[in-house]
Parts: C-alpha cells; sequence; structure tokens
C-alpha cells in the first residue's frame, strides 16, 4: 500500500488508516482484525482517550503491543472525563495534556506516541498554551509528531499559523465536501489531513442505498435528495467503496483515510475497493453530482 508523509513530520503513513473505535472489546477478536489490517498494509492506527472512556486505548495498547515498531500510533486528548459524575468537561491546559499522555502511554502499552491530536478545539482555548504542551512532549520524546481533529475553520487556522501542526483531522467525503475549501490553504504550510467519516455511515459503500433507505437524509441532503445522488454515482462508478475512497485520495494534502471495521472481512472489503481502478474523470464525475458545501458555523 501506499505509504504518504504527514506533514513534515517524516512519518509515513498508509492511505487506508484504521479507527480504532470500531474494535471490539474481545481481545481475541480485535488482535484478529488488526492482524488483517497490517497484513493488508495499513500502518496507521488512530483512537482516543475519550473512547469507551479509556478502554479502546487499552484494547488497541493489547493488540498492538507486538507490532509497536510496524505502526503508526495516534490517539486524541482535551476531553477529561470525570469518574464520579459521568460529565465531560473540555481541557486544552498544558497540564491536562501533560498529566493525560501518561495515562494513555500506559493504557496503550507505549513510551511514545506518533501522532498525538487535540480532540476539538474552541476559539476561546489559548492555543498558545496548548502548543507549547505539545512541543515540550516533543522535546521529551513523548510524541513525534502533534495535530487536531476540528471542522472549525477558526480552530484550525489559529493552529496553522502559530505551530508546526503536521495533521488536521477532518470529516470529509463525497457526502460533506466542507473541508475542500481549506485543502489548498493546508497543504501550503506543509500540513496534511487525515480524514474520517470517508464512507458517510456506510452510505458509500455496497450498502448505501439498503441504508439510505432507513434514514431521513444525510448532512443537508433530504432522503430523496440522498437517494438519487447514491444512484446518480453508482452510474459513475459500479463500487460505490471505491469511488469514494480514491474520490478523496486523490487530493495531494490527504495523508491517510481513516476507516473503521468491526471485522476482518470489512477490512478485506475497504483494501479490495482500495485497489479497484478509479479514473481521473470518474471522480471529476462524481464531484459534479454532489455538493460542495461549506462551513457555516466557527469561521470567525
Amino acid at each position: 500500500m501506499k505509504k504518504n508523509l504527514l506533514g513534515t513530520s517524516g512519518i509515513r503513513t498508509s492511505e487506508i488508516g484504521f479507527g480504532c473505535m470500531s474494535l471490539p472489546t474481545d481481545v481475541k477478536k480485535a488482535s484478529l482484525i488488526v492482524d488483517e489490517a497490517i497484513a493488508q498494509g495499513i500502518n496507521y492506527f488512530d483512537t482516543a482517550d475519550l473512547y469507551d472512556k479509556g478502554v479502546n486505548e487499552e484494547i488497541v495498547g493489547s493488540v498492538l503491543t507486538h507490532h509497536r515498531k510496524e505502526i503508526v500510533l495516534a490517539t486524541k486528548v482535551g476531553n477529561e472525563w470525570n469518574n464520579h459524575t459521568g460529565e465531560v468537561k473540555w481541557n486544552p491546559t498544558k497540564s491536562y495534556l501533560k498529566k493525560q499522555i501518561h495515562t494513555s502511554l500506559k493504557r496503550l502499552q507505549t513510551d511514545y506516541i506518533d501522532v498525538y491530536q487535540l480532540h476539538g478545539g474552541m476559539i476561546t482555548d489559548d492555543v498558545e498554551e496548548t502548543i507549547e504542551a505539545f512541543e515540550e512532549l516533543k522535546k521529551e520524546g513523548l510524541i513525534r509528531a502533534y495535530g487536531i481533529s476540528s471542522i472549525r475553520p477558526n480552530v484550525i487556522n489559529q493552529f496553522l499559523e502559530k505551530s508546526d501542526i503536521a495533521s488536521i483531522m477532518m470529516q470529509y467525503s463525497l457526502l460533506d465536501r466542507r473541508p475542500e475549501e481549506l485543502l489548498d490553504s493546508i497543504g501550503q504550510v506543509g500540513t496534511s489531513v487525515v480524514t474520517r467519516g470517508t464512507l458517510a455511515k456506510g452510505l458509500l459503500t455496497g450498502e448505501g442505498l439498503q441504508r439510505a433507505g432507513k434514514m431521513d437524509g444525510y448532512l443537508s441532503y433530504n432522503a430523496t435528495e440522498l437517494k438519487d445522488t447514491l444512484e446518480n454515482l453508482l452510474a459513475v462508478h459500479d463500487n460505490l467503496h471505491a469511488l469514494a475512497l480514491h474520490s478523496i485520495l486523490q487530493h495531494d494534502t490527504i495523508s491517510s483515510v481513516v476507516v473503521g471495521a468491526s471485522s476482518a472481512d470489512q477490512i478485506k472489503a475497504t483494501i479490495n475497493a482500495y485497489e479497484t481502478l478509479v479514473s481521473p474523470e470518474q471522480i471529476s464525475q462524481a464531484k459534479t453530482l454532489t455538493r460542495q458545501d461549506i462551513y457555516q458555523e466557527h469561521r470567525k
């Protein structure tokens, strides 16, 4: 599988990444899925300390510990869980980030994290303090690079202007093309984009029409528009899964498309789609059939 540089970090990520949130909590079952992903050439694994209150990081640590040198391990931070109240508080402070990384390292059974990402962000945050925390963690050898998972243009732009950020994780698919207005400016400063939601809740797979029939719509598409759009896309290419992946990967700023899987068969289906030929003409045609919306909020 092709690997791309993640920003200016020197880290190379597989074009298909694995979203670990979908892993089962049974370690044996999770191991089978992860082993299949690695066998298929996937090296980028993404989790977060918030997923299942930290259990997901523990599962990831258990199943990846023997593959540590082969993989790029990414996790996220910033949502502080209160065990007593069950509440989650946004906390991007330096003290919290520098404390919480040790919790993640223990769960993940490793002494460093390849990509440490801020899991959200608000315009009112002290961005300089957060960046300072990430830079110190790099100097201490606890992380190799840092990024942010956000769809807020005003937050993203602050990090692009003030930091040596390696990556931005964004929801991006043929049915959610809002990130396209930012891709060129992100790439111009040497930062990469890692995508999530590229299969649009399974709508952009072989089960797409079936799933659409059970939904009231998706984002700015109402139910009728969604069904019509999927049918039109299928007329462009009979493998919607392949069209979905390659339409996103064709942009130079994209380093990796993170896809979840709860079985080895789902991994194989994604790899089959990745290896299916999709022409530039088909990608261009697909984009004429879908909306290029822009972000309406968090712009200033």
